[in-house]
């Protein structure tokens, strides 16, 4: 379904069509590529990144990422770079911006294979001893997500950044998760965890 989704968003692009990526954002994506060049600088023009240090936004949920930039412009969560970047943006452009990520193609990563075999069985079940969670049930075994649950797309992702992210939620400076499910989760894991379940979503599509 998301493949079918991408590629009418890129044929209605192609022939010069306003199309709404997302039936849940109200966002023109031809409006967010004229608006996405100050993002480029870090995310790269079609959304995906080079610095394993910033998220890939290519073939992101629109409604997740809106959800992000919300955040970023109304202080939930912080980053003293994405402050600056959507203090001049109103909601309406964060939806363009949101439907123009939606229908980028995102870039497979690669793994670590021998940490990726460890994270995958994360991914997969959890770890039962300590509570964790399996990523699967929000995630989906491909790690598309739910849209209408606001689970991100994970899969592709580079693993610095996601490492990053898991340890801001374990260490509660990350706050937006639903039901601080996140927090909960993270905080039941081990570096070594946090590793491994990274390098094999990185390697995940």
């Amino acid at each position: 379904m998301r493949t079918l989704q991408l590629l009418a968003g890129m044929a209605a692009l192609a022939l010069g069509l306003s199309v709404n990526a997302d039936p849940l954002v109200d966002g023109d994506p031809e409006a967010g590529e004229a608006k996405s060049t100050a993002c480029a600088a870090c995310h790269g023009p079609d959304g995906n990144s080079t610095n394993p240090e910033w998220p890939k936004l290519a073939g992101q949920h629109a409604r997740y990422t809106l959800k992000q930039l919300r955040a970023y412009k109304d202080g939930t969560r912080s980053d003293a770079v994405m402050a600056g970047q959507v203090q001049g943006l109103d909601d309406q452009d964060m939806k363009d911006l949101a439907v123009f990520y939606a229908i980028q193609t995102p870039q497979p990563g690669s793994a670590d294979q021998e940490l990726a075999e460890e994270g995958k069985r994360l991914y997969r079940g959890g770890n039962l001893e300590t509570g964790v969670t399996a990523c699967i049930a929000c995630h989906g075994p491909s790690g598309e997500g739910i849209p209408t649950a606001d689970y991100p797309m994970l899969s592709g992702q580079h693993a610095e950044y996601t490492i990053t992210e898991l340890k801001k939620y374990r260490d509660g400076e990350r706050t937006t998760d639903r039901a601080a499910m996140m927090r909960d989760i993270a905080a039941r894991m081990t570096d070594e965890e946090i590793r491994a379940v990274a390098e094999y979503i990185q390697g995940l599509y």
